[in-house]
């Protein structure tokens, strides 16, 4: 029987989603491998393989996709383990690394240091050769001076290369001629050259993006031929695709030369699985977040469609790629409890991870995390937690809080236990906020969708925060983005500079523009064997106010851009100016000036299906597995809760809070303000007492 496979390699867990051609679903949780991602990867293709009764090798035969999340490049970053890397650029302008737009982040703060740049200056070479803006050659490259350079490199013991060099978006023959001489002269370096990875103004944006591309590169290229191999072993030879940061998924191939796509490869998975879990009820506005062992995530999804954003950060380095706009925090599972000089509660960024993990594990751990406090608040069974696979130490949990918490706060571990809990949803709280509110939405018009292993368990205390009335837990919240791997489109982003007022634009220029991206998306679709029918072109551009110096970047459509009148997409970037910053120079008659033109090309790929369960009435007593005493917020004391088995809840089942519902890999707290209803995807619709939720087709 032919399976596809999501797997989302998270800090804590790696999560598989295994799915057959009928839409059965199984889901799979083992242990992360840090040192190793692709050891946890394959544990878990052994655990599949033995649940199901058969040997690694002939599930590989059954095995026809593979979709992989990965956070190698992440973690790379993240903890400046990246390679020694050298940068080409052109004279005089080395130093744009290091000095980047000039702005202080954090203005007021004297003692705030610039962040250590990923090249060293002595591995930053300046070449003679430079074009002008419209990238005509005033000199022409200084050869003797490049050689030097990768002798420079090679004697230090560099491992990737980049090259950029001013004004190389206008005409990259400066840059691939450079890139030829390093090719020949340097074979084994890892190589990026910026006009083939961001053809596109603005030089610091451009010199950052291709430095992380190196930084990164040879970490995430050695993972995949890793990977690659030890599935061709066991006898693999399906499809593996590889998740990036703008929600497609692409070959390992492209993946390995374009590194920095994948920097935010895992949750970019996430905002597109929510539509499964929506569109029934009718939604197609709402807001994913993901709370796993290590971070919380949140994404807001608007018509069906995710966030997205041309530039962001990591570990405060520029990157200017397409991403999905996804705010991660350090709130997790794992997030460990402690007390600031001012003697109050904190609750992360530091995290126990996997290894020791909370003290809860009984793995030497002795910090009080996150999933101690909600294990002495009642939340979790101390036998059932995994399934069973990891009994929780109760009295280790209590040591810990007691000790770290309770004890200089003098208070008991309940209530210390309490205060964790609280201080947690309200960071969460705020990354929704993030996304929401910073960005001109108001989230209590967007219901949440809920997923991660512990985020059933903090749901409801957000979304009261919040005045969000309603939140749906998929049946699948645990490995959630492991789920939307598998529903993720081939996916190439292009962009170029084209500078000029959209009132004087000539059409033919923006055409010329247009059709050279739609060759290269159409040429990389055909090598990816996506059947024209099945390609899809998604244009945007950047545009702001003469003077300006941020742009706003608004969709459009090829018969926007062909139809030679611009006054519609003038008219759609007034308002998303409006909407995004309170006002618009519109009645000013400000003129709106073209920045970059953009061009997304999307394979259509086959997706699995999910079945839908039969109505089963309201009644949920066949799935009452017991009671237990938990902490109820909105009482501020401990009460006595029904529980019930997830696995067991069929449609139209209702519940009404306090209560638990208990699944094999996460457990959902109703609160007392809310009640809960089992839809027809099998999920957890949990709503505030009172909403009307039967145009929903849920019965309360």
């Amino acid at each position: 029987m032919p399976l596809k496979i999501g797997v989302d390699v998270g800090g804590t867990f790696t999560d598989f989603l295994v799915v057959d051609d009928t839409g059965q679903s199984t889901i799979h949780k083992v242990l992360s491998t840090p040192g190793d991602p692709s050891v946890g990867m394959m544990n878990g293709l052994s655990q599949i393989a033995r649940s199901r009764g058969f040997d690694i090798e002939e599930l590989a035969r059954q095995v026809e996709a593979i979709v992989h999340g990965t956070t190698v490049t992440t973690n790379v970053t993240l903890t400046r383990t990246g390679a020694s890397t050298g940068l080409i650029t052109t004279r005089g302008v080395r130093d744009a690394l290091e000095m980047r737009r000039g702005i202080r982040e954090e203005q007021y703060n004297n003692r705030y240091t610039n962040v250590p740049p990923l090249v060293p200056r002595w591995l930053r070479c300046g070449l003679g050769g430079r074009l002008d803006y419209a990238g005509r050659e005033i000199e022409p490259v200084d050869e003797a001076a490049l050689l030097e350079a990768i002798e420079l490199f090679r004697r230090d013991g560099v491992q990737a290369v980049s090259i950029c060099m001013m004004n190389s978006f206008a005409n990259p023959a400066h840059e691939e001629a450079a890139a030829r001489i390093v090719e020949e002269a340097y074979p084994d370096a890892y190589l990026t050259v910026s006009s083939r990875l961001l053809p596109s103004i603005r030089f610091y944006d451009r010199v950052s993006t291709t430095v992380l591309n190196s930084y990164v590169g040879p970490t995430l290229k050695s993972y995949l031929g890793n990977l690659t191999a030890k599935l061709a072993e066991i006898g693999f030879d399906g499809i593996l695709l590889i998740m990036q940061s703008n929600g497609g998924v692409v070959s390992p191939e492209l993946a390995s030369e374009r590194a920095a796509m994948t920097l935010l490869s895992g949750p970019a998975a996430g905002p597109g699985a929510g539509m499964i879990y929506t569109e029934d009820l009718g939604f197609r506005d709402y807001i994913t977040v993901d709370m796993g062992g290590t971070s919380f995530d949140a994404a807001l999804v608007r018509d069906g469609v995710p966030q997205t954003a041309s530039e962001g950060s990591i570990n405060r380095y520029r990157l200017a790629l397409p991403m999905l706009e996804i705010v991660t925090i350090g709130a997790g599972g794992g997030s460990i409890g402690w007390i600031d000089e001012g003697g109050l509660l904190r609750m992360g960024p530091q995290s126990a991870g996997a290894d020791p993990g909370p003290a809860c594990y009984g793995k030497g751990g002795e910090e009080p995390a996150c999933t101690d406090a909600d294990l002495l608040l009642g939340y979790l069974d101390p036998v059932f937690f995994a399934g069973g696979k990891l009994a929780l130490d109760l009295e280790a949990a209590e040591r810990a809080v007691g000790r770290k918490i309770a004890d200089p706060l003098g208070i008991d571990a309940a209530d210390a236990a309490a205060g964790m809990y609280r201080v947690i949803n309200t960071n969460m709280a705020h990354g929704v906020r993030e996304v929401s509110i910073k960005r001109g939405h108001d989230p209590r018009e967007f219901p949440l969708v809920v997923a991660g292993g512990a985020g059933p368990l903090h749901a409801c205390m957000i979304c009261q925060e919040l005045e969000i009335p309603l939140f749906i837990v998929p049946r699948e919240s645990s490995i959630f983005c492991a789920a939307g791997m598998l529903l993720s489109d081939l996916k190439h982003d292009f962009v170029r500079s084209l500078v000029a007022r959209m009132d004087r634009l000539d059409s033919l220029d923006l055409k010329k523009v247009v059709d050279e991206m739609k060759a290269e998306g159409d040429g990389t679709l055909a090598q990816e064997n996506i059947p024209p029918d099945r390609r899809r072109f998604d244009p945007a551009l950047d545009m702001r106010y003469v003077n300006q110096y941020h742009e706003v970047t608004c969709p459009a459509s090829l018969d926007d851009l062909a139809g030679g009148g611009f006054e519609r997409l003038i008219a759609g970037f007034h308002a998303e100016h409006n909407r995004l910053y309170g006002y618009s120079l519109e009645d000013e008659g400000t003129p709106v000036e073209l920045i970059n033109v953009r061009l997304s090309a999307v394979g259509i790929t086959e997706k699995p299906r999910f079945n839908k369960r039969a109505e089963a009435g309201s009644d949920a007593s066949t799935a009452l597995k017991g009671e237990r005493s938990v902490f109820v917020p909105e009482h501020g004391a401990f009460e006595t809760a029904p529980v019930y088995d997830g696995h067991a809840l069929k449609r139209g089942n209702f519940i009404t809070g306090p209560a638990l519902i208990e699944q094999v890999n996460t457990t959902l707290f109703v609160s007392a303000a809310f009640d809960a209803a089992c839809d027809p995807m099998g999920s957890f619709v949990v709503y505030r007492k009172g909403y009307d939720v039967t145009a929903l087709g849920v019965d309360s």
